[in-house]
């Protein structure tokens, strides 16, 4: 037998790391050159998405009617993939998968290989790699995540909703099918998932349920009490989250019981006291009985307590408005009812007591409450008045874009008041802007000194700019 059939036999990446590393004369083969040889085979097969060792011809990939995006715009995906501006990779992917387009054959691989580094696109990636995409990624364990995501295929068909996707799609083709109807007849969604409740996943049960935050009304809230039953931490966690959202519902009731004992009223100060347990009832409810590191439990329970607290409850039981109740003074435990207070206006989507807490605390989460307007110049005046480091940076990123009017004007002129004394932070900020400015905007950049960071951000809005009107 030889050296190179035994390497054969001995097939796999690991393997040859291993031999590599311990010597081939160690491991019984004969030459350098045959590991090398098999190395590089390796590389090429997972290169293509192939997983060598089998032998057999693979099936011919299917056809595809998705056309494919313009060849300039595909050459610039290559250029995303291959290190320049990839940061704007999402982008690219979201606008072909508004067409939609399919990418071309020769840069799925390295297209697979982003998604399996980024959750975050691989929605957008699913409906432009195809169906030649999803064949591609049934031959590397790596790349099956794409196999759980939408195709991407409309499931509207000319007498109504087509039930093919729910049937007998993937994951993500039954979540899209059920987002299609709850958004056509809220009421038939939550039946189709309440019949069919039993016989799914826990996996899936906790990617359908977050479908009924659209539409939410009290309606629903039978279907979620139940499903606070739910075996899965993940499902009961959601359907906790929806029940927030209502506060008639049973849980806002409950909540509201167990906040009162702890958070009372002391003349002008506020008195909070934790719990002293997390019993089953609790856990039932959402409230999570093991913190996450470096959390004290006592801790964690009130902040649970406090998120999915109606915030309506507050002012009747404490007799102040939210402005007033977030500046007053709280003894222990004021970092825990602050950040409950923050989880339940996001949850709740309160803009009042999103704008009173951001007020004392300028958190992005909170931003994103706020009406787009509001949030624009609030972020802008952080900008013009706050030090840029990387806190400000990391809240920046993020205030979904396109940006323009005071913040855009705010984030140049910041770029360049700090370039010297600053250079990095005013790179990254200037990246930043390059990213989330609307590209289709006009901006004084005449008035601005013609420095580095400033240029940095005139070609990543000038790459995105042609970026556009490539797929025009």
């Amino acid at each position: 037998m030889s050296s190179s059939d035994r390497l054969d036999r001995r097939h796999g990446w690991n393997e040859l790391v291993s031999t590599a590393l311990v010597g081939t004369e160690r491991r019984g083969t004969d030459s350098p050159f045959d590991l090398l040889e098999q190395a590089a085979a390796q590389v090429v097969a997972r290169r293509a998405g192939e997983q060598p060792g089998g032998g057999s011809p693979l099936a011919e990939a299917p056809a595809d009617t998705t056309p494919l995006a313009p060849g300039p715009a595909a050459d610039r995906l290559a250029r995303l993939l291959g290190g320049e501006f990839v940061r704007v990779l999402p982008e690219w992917l979201e606008l072909a998968a508004r067409k939609p387009l399919r990418v071309p054959a020769r840069l799925l691989p390295q297209l697979l290989a982003a998604g399996a580094r980024d959750k975050s696109i691989r929605a957008d990636l699913a409906a432009v790699a195809g169906a030649r995409g999803r064949w591609l990624a049934g031959f590397n364990p790596e790349w099956s995540y794409l196999l759980q995501e939408s195709s991407g295929k409309d499931v509207l068909a000319p007498e109504g909703l087509d039930h093919g996707p729910w049937e007998f799609g993937t994951r993500g083709d039954r979540q899209a099918f059920l987002a299609a109807l709850r958004q056509a007849s809220p009421g038939d969604a939550r039946e189709l998932l309440n019949v069919s409740w039993a016989k799914e996943t826990p996996d899936d049960r906790a990617a359908f349920i977050g479908v009924l935050a659209e539409g939410l009304t009290m309606a629903d809230e039978p279907f979620l009490e139940q499903a606070l039953d739910d075996r899965r931490r993940e499902v009961r966690q959601a359907a906790a989250d929806l029940l927030t959202k209502l506060p008639d519902s049973r849980l806002g009731r409950r909540m509201a019981g167990r906040a009162a004992g702890l958070l009372t009223r002391d003349g002008s100060r506020l008195a909070a006291v934790a719990p002293a347990a997390c019993d089953s009832v609790m856990e039932r409810d959402g409230v999570r009985s093991r913190p996450p590191a470096g959390t004290g439990p006592r801790s964690w329970w009130l902040q649970q307590v406090i998120a999915h607290t109606p915030l309506r409850f507050w002012p009747g039981h404490l007799g102040a408005d939210p402005a007033e109740l977030v500046r007053m003074t709280i003894g222990d435990w004021a970092r825990e009812i602050h950040m409950g207070w923050i989880r339940a206006a996001i949850l709740q989507d309160d803009p009042v007591w999103a704008r009173a807490l951001f007020d004392a605390e300028p958190l992005t989460d909170l931003l994103a409450v706020l009406p787009p307007d509001e949030r624009s110049w609030r972020a802008a005046e952080i900008v013009r008045t706050g030090n840029v480091d990387g806190q400000l940076i990391m809240m920046l990123g993020g205030v979904p874009g396109p940006w323009s009017g005071p913040l855009a004007a705010a984030v140049l002129q910041r770029v360049a008041d700090i370039a010297s004394s600053q250079p990095w932070n005013a790179g990254e900020l200037a990246r930043l802007a390059g990213e989330r400015l609307d590209p289709t905007g006009h901006y004084d950049l005449d008035q601005l000194p013609d420095i580095g960071e400033l240029r940095t951000a005139t070609a990543l809005l000038r790459f995105r700019s042609d970026m556009i009107k490539e797929f025009s």
